[in-house]
């Protein structure tokens, strides 16, 4: 099928994909999978204009970078020869390329939170939210020798996440930044999301950690400083 270079949607107007652009039409590929997965890979190029071998390849990236999964489809009726059909669905990582569109109920659960607990029950389930986090991922990090090592693990872990996180050396020290924040409008009212988060990154780094900014508060990335300093495990001397 000819690349026409336009989405079609029924019952409402077309999307132009700028044909030669793979951003765009990576994008619109992803968007298909959030709207309609799970999908096949012919639905997609079918509703694109494009040809199954450009969308597969589109998919294929999703997948590889996490941002997509795909399942068997259900067989109907008796079982034919051949492979059956891959449905495609985005990830939760790749669902939050698309913005989260439950932040207001998550202020306004939070607000009710501080009406009924006050400041420290929001704090709490700050903490709480944060600790999952660092269960899933203290082994990988903790296991690094080196404060630059652990930074990457860390980066590692943000971006499995969803926060589009790196690490590189910069001075004295480690410079963490998280491009992509899934909770900033919320914690742009509830710093607490922000602190909790910091104090999880010293835990997890054995060393004192500065945020330098956030995109909650307007910076155009989460940066926090790590200093290149020993590890201090809990109670004892500098490793």
């Amino acid at each position: 099928m000819r690349n026409t270079g336009v989405v079609k949607n029924a019952g409402s107007e077309s999307t132009v994909v700028p044909s030669g652009h793979d951003g765009r039409t990576r994008h619109a590929v992803a968007r298909l999978l959030l709207e309609q997965g799970p999908v096949t890979a012919a639905s997609v190029a079918e509703q694109l204009g494009l040809s199954p071998t450009a969308v597969r390849r589109h998919i294929d990236a999703l997948v590889a970078d996490g941002e997509a999964t795909s399942r068997e489809a259900p067989r109907r009726g008796q079982r034919g020869r051949g492979r059956p059909a891959k449905l495609f669905l985005l990830t939760e990582q790749g669902r939050a390329r698309f913005g989260h569109a439950y932040d207001d109920l998550a202020v306004a659960a939070l607000r009710f939170l501080a009406e009924q607990g006050g400041e420290e029950a929001v704090r709490t389930f700050a903490e709480r939210r944060v600790s999952a986090f660092v269960d899933r991922h203290r082994t990988a990090i903790v296991a690094q020798p080196d404060a630059a090592e652990r930074a990457k693990a860390l980066a590692v872990a943000l971006t499995r996440e969803g926060y589009a996180a790196s690490a590189r050396h910069v001075g004295a020290g480690e410079q963490l930044c998280q491009h992509l924040c899934p909770v900033a409008h919320v914690a742009a009212e509830f710093p607490q999301l922000c602190e909790t988060e910091t104090a999880a990154f010293a835990d997890l780094l054995g060393t004192h950690v500065q945020r330098l900014a956030t995109i909650a508060r307007g910076d155009a990335v989460c940066t926090t400083h790590i200093p290149n300093t020993p590890r201090i495990p809990d109670g004892g001397e500098p490793a």
